[in-house]
């Protein structure tokens, strides 16, 4: 468990020994001038390491105030919120307790998740970036299940908000009643699909409120989201947060995306900076 020396320290190591795990910890002292620091869910490789070396089932790291976590599984490999969500998706459709089989997440999934889940007969439904607007989309819909791909995740038939911890413990339930490890569920689960994002600052606000105005970057989209067709997609936003324009493209490959992404960075450079 990589505790990112935040709110998990002391109820996650407790709680997993209490379920009979033998747990080994990092970050795990209470430190508010080190939470999230290189560390946690935003930063997994001492955690990768730490599960390779000690050659453990599973890892987990939770963020500063453990709303939310990504795992780790016996090969180093990150699980992230979207496996997470198909793995949990499953296990509710399997019970009756997902109506319309419906999934609710934001515009990052990953677009591997996606299409595997419309293969098991599944529904997803995207949101902008945020919890809240997950949640929001969650209570219009009535879905019982939905999340980010940073792993906060929403179940109302266990908790009202986000929380890490219990995240964490339903995924390992998961594992352990499937009666394979971790590994060997995401190798039957999906591929993700080549995923990348740059971040382009682009100082003028009103540049950056009215980019979809612009013309030839307009074009330039069109033009990727017409190449890639039904094996990528392209997602470009303004930060709600930083004078940035987030540009992300998906692909069947690493080649194709890396294409796109580097021809729309070019495009926001030219037409949004200049």
């Amino acid at each position: 468990l990589d505790l990112a020396w935040g709110a998990a320290v002391h109820t996650a190591p407790e709680v997993f020994q209490a379920m009979g795990a033998k747990v080994i910890c990092l970050h795990d002292q209470p430190n508010g001038d080190r939470i999230n620091v290189n560390c946690g869910s935003t930063h997994l490789h001492h955690l990768q390491q730490a599960v390779v070396e000690n050659k453990a089932d599973m890892g987990f790291a939770f963020d500063g105030d453990a709303d939310r976590v990504l795992a780790v599984d016996s090969q180093g490999r990150s699980i992230d919120g979207d496996y997470i969500l198909y793995f949990w998706g499953q296990s509710l459709s399997q019970a009756g307790l997902l109506p319309n089989n419906l999934i609710v997440t934001t515009v990052m999934a990953n677009l591997g998740f996606e299409r595997a889940w419309h293969k098991q007969g599944g529904q997803i439904l995207r949101t902008k970036v945020g919890d809240q607007y997950v949640h929001a989309e969650m209570q219009r819909t009535g879905s019982m299940l939905g999340g980010e791909q940073s792993g906060h995740i929403l179940c109302p038939h266990y908790g009202l908000t986000g929380d890490g911890l219990m995240t964490a413990l339903h995924l390992a339930a998961l594992v352990k009643s499937s009666e394979v490890s971790l590994a060997e569920l995401v190798d039957q689960s999906f591929q993700t699909y080549p995923q990348l994002l740059r971040n382009v600052r682009v100082e003028d606000r009103d540049r950056r409120a009215n980019w979809q105005k612009c013309e030839p970057l307009v074009r330039a989209i069109e033009e990727a989201e017409t190449a890639l067709a039904d094996v990528g997609r392209v997602l470009v936003r303004a930060s709600g947060t930083e004078p940035l324009i987030r540009v992300m493209v998906e692909a069947i490959n690493a080649e194709l995306a890396s294409y796109w992404t580097e021809n729309l960075v070019l495009a926001v450079q030219e037409h949004l900076r200049n």
